[in-house]
């Protein structure tokens, strides 16, 4: 059988592009809703005249060849075609891409717009919530397919495995979680392991210390209390008490690993973006960030200013690990709008700028940006830590109202620049026809004056005839 010309050509294209020839991504209708339940979907709601759609076209193809051969299947849906989907699915924004899951299951993906960022996504959520490290070689896979993750070491039983199954369910979208045997996660570690729970980055691993899930932030002799009333409950036999002190047992054991979870989720030293920086508001820790431009390409030239100022931060950190780590969040941006942003002005740059990610405030050094060594940083960073650096922003209501302002100019300047024609029609029409309303409001008073002013000395006029 001849093989027609095209097929041919088609077919040697992919094979020598690497990338698997099934890879296609499907276009839905409204008939997706009923088999949203069929398998593992990843789909993205999209609107044709959306920019931000058009941007994320090529990136949502090459994430299709990335999971091509995973069991799941990738589709996207236009919902000016079909808006009974976006209402089925709550879809409110463009783009929006969800991962539907069997047992009616389904997560909306909230990160930056990158293909490794969106195949991650797609990763952890195609297996189980905690997933099994059983030898050396599934601990070495676990770490090559992301620079974080978490690890249950010993007894699958008790409350700390129980928060830690149900902190994981929470987080699954986010981060990837594993469980293996105490005597296997010890020579991952390097330290005895019983029941315990650690975040491997940045080359070392932190444990958590289980002792804090049995920790009450109620007055001192709550525990006590507590022990008397569980005896007591035995003694009577009354069961009820028994199953109230476990429920509140297990949601504080939840919430005190969730904050913690929250706080360690990120390297030392992060890159912060627009996707990003929500999350790290959730670590509860001062965020001190480098603002930095990058380049077109989206890089920090080597050997410049920029990458100088960087490197110099992150010795900063590297040198006061112990120190810095409980209280800081180091990080960078490349996107200077952000940082501009939070602190409401234009920073010049390079430029140092730390977060208070409970209070929404933030400090800027005294001396010039540009001219900080690790020294001036480290003393800034002390001050901070005392209270003793000047703050500025909040959460407070004239704070709201300054930044909706600073927002809405900056908005406006940006839109000029990038498209001035289209800028001068957007404000330019409204303006004119605010200024024509006016100046016909202004010459209609002027025109009666003027009548009245005709009339009265065509009065006087006949008056005058008339005396004579």
């Amino acid at each position: 059988m001849k093989m027609d010309p095209f097929l041919m050509i088609l077919a040697t294209l992919l094979a020598f592009s690497g990338l698997p020839a099934e890879a296609k991504v499907l276009e839905l209708s409204d008939r997706f809703i009923p088999m949203k339940n069929e398998g593992m979907w990843l789909i993205m709601f999209y609107a044709p005249w959306c920019g931000h759609c058009k941007k994320l076209e090529p990136i949502w193809k090459h994430v299709d060849q990335s999971l091509a051969n995973e069991p799941i299947r990738i589709g996207r849906i236009d919902c000016t075609r079909f808006p009974a989907v976006a209402t089925e699915f709550k879809v409110h924004g463009f783009p929006t891409i969800i991962f539907f899951k069997e047992t009616d299951l389904q997560y909306s993906y909230e990160g930056d717009r990158t293909r490794e960022d969106i195949v991650a996504f797609a990763h952890r959520l195609m297996g189980p919530p905690v997933n099994l490290v059983a030898s050396r070689t599934d601990f070495n896979r676990a770490k090559d397919k992301s620079e974080i993750f978490f690890l249950f070491s010993g007894e699958e039983s008790g409350p700390v495995f129980d928060a830690y199954f149900q902190t994981a369910i929470k987080f699954q979208q986010h981060e990837f979680f594993y469980r293996s045997e105490a005597s296997l996660a010890e020579k991952f570690s390097g330290v005895k392991e019983t029941q315990t729970i650690r975040v491997y980055k940045d080359g070392s691993s932190y444990k958590f210390d289980e002792n804090a899930l049995f920790e009450r932030d109620d007055e001192a002799g709550d525990r006590d209390q507590r022990s008397a009333a569980v005896e007591k409950s035995e003694r009577e036999g009354t069961a009820e008490l028994d199953t109230t002190t476990s429920t509140s047992d297990k949601t504080h054991n939840s919430t005190v690993l969730v904050d913690w979870i929250s706080r360690e989720r990120f390297p030392q030293f992060v890159k912060v973006t627009r996707g990003r920086f929500s999350k790290l508001m959730s670590t509860k820790k001062l965020l001190v960030m480098a603002v930095l431009q990058e380049n077109k390409i989206g890089q920090l030239s080597q050997q410049t200013e920029m990458e100088s100022f960087r490197q110099m931060l992150k010795a900063v950190l590297e040198a006061n690990i112990d120190k810095y780590r409980p209280h800081f969040q180091f990080g960078w941006t490349g996107n200077p709008d952000l940082a501009n942003s939070v602190a409401m002005q234009t920073l010049s740059l390079p430029n140092l700028l730390v977060v208070n990610t409970t209070s929404y405030q933030h400090y800027l050094p005294d001396d010039d940006p540009s001219q900080l060594t690790a020294e001036a940083v480290m003393i800034f960073l002390d001050q901070v830590l005392e209270g003793s650096a000047k703050v500025y922003g909040g959460s407070s209501y004239f704070v709201g109202l300054y930044r909706a302002y600073y927002e809405m100019t900056t908005s406006v300047v940006e839109m000029w620049r990038g498209n001035p024609a289209l800028a001068s029609v957007l404000f330019g029409l409204p303006l004119g026809f605010f200024a024509l309303i006016c100046y016909s409001i202004c010459c209609a008073d002027i025109m009666d004056a003027e009548d009245e002013d005709e009339e009265e000395e065509l009065l006087n006029a006949q008056e005058h005839q008339k005396t004579d």
